[in-house]
């Protein structure tokens, strides 16, 4: 009876801890929390995509696309030292674009882009549909040598007097 009582004890006491972890980390434990298989399956994804687009293709058509339909080459951001993870957090986790946010982004490709070409920043959205999934790309942003133009729906703050050339609308 004591082996029984011992092993009683230890599986509740494991079962304790274990919804201890979960309840206190918002239902993601360490073992499933880094497989987003497993803590995400099924959810709507966000992700970012460069594009390098033609000098002439100045004006920026800012309806959300298709994937397969996105203008200009792709960028490389690993061969041009670029996290891509840190792209991405910019564009999901920026509500409201400032001068700061701006300068944080526009920094990672001053130091490893000419702006010969612009480049064009998109956010691209997955979602699972019934046996596929749906990605679309909306151009949040398109940056020049000397400019930023922002989508319109974008809310952006910027500080003119600190960066006159940094940003425009259109």
């Amino acid at each position: 009876m004591r082996s029984y009582q011992k092993a009683i004890r230890i599986v509740g006491g494991t079962l304790v801890v274990y919804a201890l972890l979960v309840a206190s980390h918002l239902g993601e434990f360490w073992p499933f929390s880094i497989y987003p298989m497993f803590s995400q399956a099924g959810n709507p994804w966000t992700r970012a995509i460069v594009r390098q687009v033609p000098p002439e293709a100045e004006a920026v058509d800012w309806r959300t696309i298709r994937l397969e339909n996105l203008p200009g080459e792709s960028f490389g951001m690993v061969e041009n030292g670029i996290n891509q993870n840190d792209v991405a957090n910019y564009l999901s986790k920026t509500d409201v674009w400032t001068t700061q946010r701006l300068r944080g982004f526009r920094s990672m490709f001053d130091s490893n882009h000419e702006f010969g070409p612009p480049l064009r920043v998109y956010r691209v959205r997955g979602t699972l549909r019934s046996d596929s999934v749906d990605i679309d790309a909306m151009p949040v942003m398109q940056i020049m040598a000397d400019t930023t133009f922002f989508h319109p729906n974008v809310a952006v703050q910027l500080d003119p007097s600190s960066d006159p050339a940094s940003y425009a609308s259109r």
